[in-house]
């Protein structure tokens, strides 16, 4: 009897180990992959590959906190990254680049396979030369690679677009919630525990998706999160959530600095309640109809002059004016030197001895020169409009160097001309924290005036301010959109069509990916 119960013992513990072990080897097959820009076509600036900073294989992981050893995430899977790639925003990207890096991403995807879920990683605003919707058409081409079974978790800037191709083709779709995206990285989390959540679960796709286009196309700079309508409209998302019912919800904004007919407000929810999946997309659709009007920029705006008028009449430091419509950071090219033209020959600047950063110009050779001459030495020479030069041609700087930094990947120098330091750089570059600034023996925070290519400030700068205005500048992302000559926009759309009638905002499903038709 004891040899029975010993044996039968024996076999259970085996059958435990085996059962262990086959646990482990039944976790999902999750890849990694996307390509995240934002792009202008109003702009001359033309992005190449090289732009790109891609990141392959174990190097994707450094690009998420949320892949760390202790986080509960990374043991949850097999994660199997490709590409990850993102660029500095900029022009149009060459159909030669966008090429490379979907087939560069195809090639890896099909060494992964079999896949249980992808985690697809974009911003939604690509413009592709002689391509429309190119992020639904690099998931397209990535279904026919991995099938139309696998379980897809779209992550999105909230500036960016979402085609009924798109959004068929994700599963699992969601975008961040602030503007600025100080959640950024919390909402990617998102996506992959939403991912990681229905895998595990073998719920599998959601059963319904509800779409809706909203016929409203306004810059970043008006639909800022830190204040109203937008604080609001984005903070009821939670609100019309309900668990397997209703998963997730989102709402983006869109671009517009780029004239494409999927350019326009989506609003999108999902879940395994058709009705409550309609009535949660529904009700943040009519939201964001409602208080259209109601979208202003979210710091005082004006005209160059005006803004350096009051500039000049403050004593609150640093006074901060934002060079919107060069702004790269929204796909300007980053060297119109129009701003900086008019602030050097404006006499009364000149005359009130007040000292007035300008963050930034590019401008190779003169850095180069300036970098030659040395600290304390006198150097003269253009830079910028090598790219733009639409709106004034590159600028004659003469000055002193007062700081050289030489770095691998960008150059910069500092030259005082007068009470105006100018940031000189090897390429384009943002400025957007107070270290950029120390690090060129520059004190931004006592300087009377800061001038940055920026649209609303980043955090950083945010809480540095004195004072602050934004500035209608010309640019490839000119925040005045009724001067952007727009050629291929759905109309009617809120503010180009300000009188047009309501729009159908009822909720349209979209087919699952299951249901793709070649």
């Amino acid at each position: 009897m004891k040899k029975i119960f010993f044996s039968i013992s024996l076999l259970l513990m085996l059958l435990c180990i085996g059962c262990s072990s086959n646990v482990q080897k039944e976790l999902p097959r999750i890849a990694i992959a996307g390509i995240a820009i934002e792009s202008s076509t109003f702009s001359p600036a033309v992005s190449n590959e090289e732009a790109f900073r891609s990141r392959t294989g174990d190097e994707v992981f450094t690009y998420y906190p949320f892949f760390e050893a202790d986080s509960g995430i990374i043991d949850r899977a097999v994660w199997l990254p490709t590409l990850r790639g993102h660029a500095m925003p900029g022009g149009i990207v060459t159909r030669e680049a966008y090429e490379s890096l979907v087939t560069k991403t195809l090639d890896m995807l099909k060494e992964t396979l079999p896949l249980d879920g992808l985690f697809f990683d974009i911003h939604g605003a690509m413009s592709v030369q002689g391509l429309d919707d190119p992020e639904g058409d690099f998931l397209l081409r990535i279904r026919e690679v991995i099938g139309n079974d696998v379980l897809v978790s779209t992550s999105m800037d909230l500036h960016g677009s979402v085609s009924p191709r798109l959004a068929q083709n994700s599963d699992l779709i969601t975008c961040y919630r602030l503007a600025p995206h100080e959640d950024a990285i919390e909402s990617k989390k998102r996506a992959v525990t939403n991912l990681l959540n229905r895998l595990e679960s073998g719920k599998g796709k959601p059963a319904y998706k509800a779409w809706i286009p909203v016929p409203i196309l306004l810059p970043g700079e008006k639909t800022s999160t830190r204040i109203e309508p937008g604080k609001s409209l984005y903070a009821g998302i939670p609100g019309v959530l309900d668990g397997d019912n209703v998963i997730d919800a989102a709402i983006w904004m869109s671009y517009p600095w780029a004239d494409e007919p999927r350019n326009h407000g989506v609003v999108m929810a999902y879940g395994d309640d058709k009705e409550a999946v309609a009535k949660a997309a529904e009700k943040l659709a009519r939201h964001f109809w409602d208080v259209r009007k109601e979208f202003e920029f979210v710091a005082p705006t004006t005209y160059l002059g005006d803004a350096l008028e009051k500039a000049l009449a403050s004593d609150k430091k640093p006074f901060i004016i934002s060079d919107m419509g060069d702004n790269p950071t929204a796909g300007g090219a980053g060297d119109v030197t129009w701003t900086l033209q008019e602030l050097f020959k404006h006499p009364a600047l000149q005359k009130s001895g007040k000292t007035l950063i300008y963050a930034s110009i590019p401008g190779a050779e003169f850095v180069r020169k300036a970098i030659e001459a040395g600290v304390g030495a006198e150097v003269e020479g253009t830079a910028g409009a090598e790219v733009d030069n639409r709106f004034a041609p590159p600028i004659q700087l003469k000055g002193i160097v007062t700081a050289v930094k030489e770095d691998s990947t960008n150059n910069e120098v500092v030259v005082k001309s007068g009470n105006i330091y100018t940031i000189v750089t090897e390429k384009r570059n943002a400025y957007h924290y107070e270290k950029q600034f120390t690090d060129l023996g520059l004190k931004p925070r006592e300087a009377d005036i800061l001038v940055v290519k920026i649209g609303y400030l980043v955090p950083e700068l945010y809480d540095m301010r004195g004072d602050w205005l934004m500035a209608l500048t010309p640019g490839g992302v000119d925040q005045d959109l009724l001067r952007l000559p727009y050629k291929r926009l759905t109309h009617p759309i809120y503010p180009l069509d300000p009188d047009m009638e309501n729009p159908d905002l009822n909720a349209r499903f979209i087919p699952l990916s299951n249901d793709l038709k070649k």
